[in-house]
């Protein structure tokens, strides 16, 4: 990924965080977040650190879940969506820190356990921030994180990724196929924490659950507006940005009807110890 892809891909801003807040976390991340949240609270940890947090969906869902006094850091490169989740309240103590996965500033040995919603495709070097939730974690901790699995596998980000493809052929926009949809096969994940250091057999579980829309409208707005698609949609010629997400809508009503949408999403949640 050269750098100027790595800018636009990781850019959450502007009005970004509030659509993605709004319609992406109960579209797609609420019940991913649930899942995870459910998995941390079975290791009953004391501290938790999480990486790539994003609007706070995994940090709330982990204040629920947890019954004992946790000790939970949430972090983020993207300071905007770190505002935007600590807009909504949380009925445990959250200490919201911007800070880079790939540096963070925390001591050796510090958390038990870090936890990473569909943060770990958007790393530059995946290895590197695997080798520094390690670090942080103490002896017997765990590292819990989840990424998307093949487009394919995504029904709506497939249907729209096929109809941008349509719309711009010349230059698709491939955000969602290229990064969201990027990092799934299983060798290269273990690849990657066998280079930062875990030396454990990490556990693969496949998820699958419902991705659900009020509309084709509000998922194409989901989707074209509320993830750093929108940043690979405005920089092109040939049809704006509410152009495209007409286009994406229709693309949906066309597969999944003119009501309320519900498609398939699958992911990988990996588990592995220090």
């Amino acid at each position: 990924m050269d750098t100027n892809t790595l800018r636009t891909d990781t850019r959450f801003a502007g009005q970004i965080p509030e659509l993605y807040d709004r319609l992406l976390v109960p579209m797609l991340f609420a019940p991913y977040a649930a899942d995870i949240a459910k998995r941390v609270a079975a290791l009953a940890p004391s501290r938790v650190l999480e990486t790539a947090a994003g609007t706070g969906a995994v940090t709330r869902a982990m204040a629920r879940a947890l019954s004992a006094p946790v000790d939970i850091v949430a972090t983020d490169l993207n300071q905007a969506m770190l505002d935007r989740a600590a807009m909504t309240g949380i009925d445990k103590p959250v200490t919201w820190q911007q800070a880079n996965a790939l540096q963070l500033p925390f001591d050796d040995g510090s958390f038990d356990i870090v936890v990473c919603q569909f943060g770990a495709m958007f790393f530059p070097d995946k290895a590197a921030a695997f080798a520094e939730a390690r670090r942080v974690l103490r002896d017997g901790g765990t590292l819990l994180f989840n990424v998307w699995d093949r487009i394919e596998e995504n029904e709506l980000a497939d249907a729209i990724t096929d109809e941008l493809g349509r719309l711009f052929p010349d230059d698709p926009p491939l955000f969602m196929k290229r990064t969201p949809h990027g990092y799934f096969a299983q060798e290269a994940i273990s690849r990657d924490l066998s280079a930062a250091g875990f030396d454990a057999m990490p556990r693969f579980d496949t998820v699958t659950h419902r991705s659900r829309a009020a509309s084709a409208q509000e998922a194409a707005i989901a989707y074209c507006q509320g993830t750093p698609l929108r940043n690979e949609i405005e920089s092109r010629s040939g049809a704006s940005l509410d152009e495209a997400t007409s286009a994406c809508a229709a693309a949906i009503a066309a597969r999944f009807g003119s009501g309320p949408v519900d498609g398939k999403i699958q992911a990988q949640v990996i588990a592995v110890q220090r």
